[in-house]
């Protein structure tokens, strides 16, 4: 049996879209989109490892500098190991105002991670693990979160192409999840129950086609 490594935000961590500042609901475990994704891939093990708030490279000076994905990430890859693939989905966070980014700094970043990933020898017999990058879906300015992601739509809506040539420059496959849902009206950044079930099939055809 193979592991596919789950390395995302509250959207692999399965928080429901909020009404005000401090909910931290979740998804019920068979509802989450990760283990709709387990039981459509039951020849691999699927681990879920996301942390509200993550970011890619950036401590946060608010929530903590605990969401740094870049220094926890070689710890989260020897946990686990041997990992065979690691899909990641982050960025959203990175578009808040406090970490004064744009969408060109937020692949760069992305792609940061995803050579910490192939460097990392924490794939079976010391090889690289396989990447599959996802760009997070366009966000919208709503509901009590808005003032939190000012002026990070329009952010969000360059995201895809610059994660897509980050991908290519990287040599790892791409997946735009922009293209398989849309973020919830209620906050603008998590996703309605809707989309648990695409996503896990798209990136189950997605883990499929690229590492048979």
């Amino acid at each position: 049996m193979r592991t596919l490594l789950l390395y995302g935000d509250s959207n692999t961590h399965g928080t429901l879209p909020v009404t005000a500042l401090g909910q931290s609901a979740r998804y019920d475990r068979e509802e989450r989109w990760s283990n709709r994704l387990a039981r459509l891939l039951p020849d691999w093990e699927v681990i879920a490892e996301g942390l509200p708030g993550r970011t890619t490279v950036h401590d946060d000076p608010v929530e903590g500098a605990h969401r740094n994905g870049l220094s926890v990430l070689p710890a989260v890859l020897e946990s686990h190991r041997p990992v065979d693939v690691v899909l990641v989905m982050l960025g959203t966070n990175d578009l808040k105002p406090r970490f004064s980014v744009n969408a060109g700094d937020i692949a760069l970043s992305l792609e940061r991670l995803v050579r910490v990933i192939l460097t990392s020898g924490t794939g079976p017999d010391g090889a690289a693990p396989g990447v599959l990058l996802v760009c997070p879906p366009p966000i919208i300015e709503v509901g009590c979160l808005a003032g939190m992601f000012a002026g990070g739509a329009a952010k969000s809506r360059a995201l895809a192409a610059e994660v897509a040539a980050a991908a290519a420059r990287a040599g790892v496959p791409f997946l735009d999840a922009g293209q398989v849902v849309t973020v919830s009206p209620i906050d603008g950044i998590h996703y309605g129950p809707e989309a648990n079930p695409a996503l896990a099939e798209a990136f189950a055809a997605a883990i499929r086609a690229q590492f048979p």
